[in-house]
């Protein structure tokens, strides 16, 4: 990761990163949308749509520090922010969403939740994603 590249002249724009959960396979039956890690990205990449903006980056990730480099690195302060799907998304991710939420508010940076509807999951969107999750190596990508 690191700095994106200025692009000179007029104002900066602000980048979003966009937060995911991630979650293991073995959780699919009991809470697709947190295994989903591409519906995750794809509900704050419509979010950005909507408000202008584009995805810049996107994490997955379970459990991590508010202060883990990871989070911050190239973010500017009064420019850039967060977004994730959900309340729910962020507690999977992050240690403490208070501890991270703060250190937003300290820094400068804004926190967005996507706040659309999670999609209800059938038989066939489980296996799409099952597929997905355990064939990687074997390049095959959702698609």
């Amino acid at each position: 990761m690191g700095q994106l590249p200025d692009t000179g002249g007029g104002p900066a724009t602000p980048r979003v990163t966009a937060i995911a959960g991630l979650t293991p396979l073995e959780e699919l039956e009991r809470d697709p949308f947190l295994v989903d890690s591409r519906g995750q990205h794809a509900m704050c990449a419509r979010w950005a749509a909507e408000h202008g903006y584009v995805v810049a980056r996107e994490l997955l990730v379970h459990g991590l520090r508010f202060d883990h480099a990871a989070l911050w690195d190239g973010v500017r302060p009064g420019l850039d922010l967060f977004v994730a799907p959900s309340p729910r998304v962020l507690r999977r991710a992050l240690s403490s969403v208070e501890d991270f939420t703060a250190e937003c508010a300290r820094r400068g940076v804004r926190v967005e939740l996507a706040g659309h509807p999670e999609p209800v999951y059938d038989a066939r969107m489980k296996a799409c994603v099952h597929r997905r999750l355990s064939m990687p190596t074997a390049g095959y990508d959702g698609r």
